[in-house]
């Protein structure tokens, strides 16, 4: 069972394997100009990708869905989604992005108000300068609790899933409170409403999610089986990506600041985050020499691998200096620090302009 609300670290060749997810490597050679994430291994599973990639190179409609639930600050593991849009962007897609404030709600007891707040404060600014116009027609930003097509479609949807189902699915017990236990049809509504009549119809849908967020997959392509007949929803497809460590080596959580670099920290504050990362590097700058390092152990490291835009040459380099001890961690961290640094120093900018911009983005109208 995965659970997406916990906080374990997942074993992805084994969800692959229960959950028959396909891996993403078989498919990347028909991409034309694949994200970086793609090419890195970081997105490394799929369902269904092939509809995308076919709606994509014939140029037809298709949807993205992804969603931010504002339960604290956004840190630059989000960021990954962020990167991802932009490209969809570009490939011509229609992208919902609803506000998880019901599920914030329920799961996380944060009240509508403040999940408001925490949505304009850290999510949308920071997506917008980030480089994702918000303000575009293709782009939909609302709140759950204020979709009322979302949220009567999430009531059509009961009627065809039972507790027993749900328990199977999420291990809901006994005392898992009924608004929790509703969250994941709401789930199911914001991803599969962008094939309803009013956004034109049945269409490819993609959620780009990690492996934690699998069972609102595969429950949301059972309730489109279940509904062919009355609304012929196309089953969503998928993309699972690979999560970022934390900067002590465990699961990078925004409820455990010391293992995370949050997108409203200081340039300083980045800096020194980085200097003090865990490194894949040895006991001794003499075996370091000697027996080279472990990017593969590397947080910092891992932060050029998922964030580092460039070339991709430029990373094998690292990788390599790093490998043979030619690049001690000293060094190693005193580059990715100036690259993090310089980074933020250029976001902090955008995102004090994005700020205003963000004020306006939850009173415009999906509906």
């Amino acid at each position: 069972m995965i659970d997406p609300w916990s906080s374990r670290i997942l074993e992805y060749n084994k969800i692959m394997e229960n959950f028959g997810i396909k891996p993403f490597k078989e498919i990347l050679g028909e991409i034309k100009d694949p994200h970086w994430l793609m090419r890195r291994g970081i997105i490394f599973g799929h369902r269904d990708y092939e509809r995308i990639l076919a709606a994509i190179n014939d140029g037809k409609d298709f949807a993205v869905v992804t969603g931010m639930m504002p339960s604290g600050r956004m840190h630059i593991g989000h960021k990954m989604i962020v990167d991802q849009l932009i490209w969809y962007d570009e490939q011509g897609a229609e992208i919902y992005i609803p506000i998880a404030d019901m599920e914030s709600y329920s799961a996380r007891d944060i009240d509508f108000k403040e999940s408001r707040e925490l949505a304009i404060k850290e999510y949308i600014s920071s997506y917008i300068a980030l480089g994702l116009d918000l303000t575009q027609d293709n782009i939909n930003v609302y709140l759950q609790s204020e979709n009322l097509l979302v949220e009567d479609l999430a009531y059509i949807f009961a009627k065809k899933v039972n507790f027993n189902e749900l328990r199977a699915i999420y291990g809901f017990t006994g005392s898992t409170n009924m608004a929790h236990v509703y969250v994941p049809l709401i789930q199911a509504a914001d991803i599969l409403h962008p094939q309803l009549g009013e956004y034109g119809g049945p269409k490819p849908t993609l959620v780009p999610v990690g492996p934690d967020q699998d069972p609102h997959i595969r429950l949301t392509r059972d309730i489109a089986s279940r509904l062919q007949k009355r609304y012929a929803f196309i089953l969503p497809s998928s993309t699972y990506h690979r999560f970022m460590r934390g900067l002590t080596g465990g699961k990078m959580s925004s409820s455990k600041p010391a293992t995370a670099i949050f997108l409203t920290d200081t340039p300083d504050e980045i800096e020194w985050k980085v200097k003090n990362a865990k490194t894949g590097g040895r006991e001794t700058l003499e075996e370091q020499r000697r027996l080279g390092g472990v990017p593969e152990d590397c947080i910092v490291y891992e932060i050029l691998l998922y964030h580092m835009a460039g070339s991709d040459n430029e990373l094998k380099r690292v990788y390599e200096d790093c490998r043979n001890g030619t690049l001690m961690c000293g060094e190693c961290k005193s580059n990715v620090a100036d690259y993090m640094r310089r980074f933020f120093e250029e976001f902090s900018k955008k995102r004090k302009k994005a700020e205003k911009i963000a004020e306006s983005i939850l009173d415009k109208v999906h509906q």
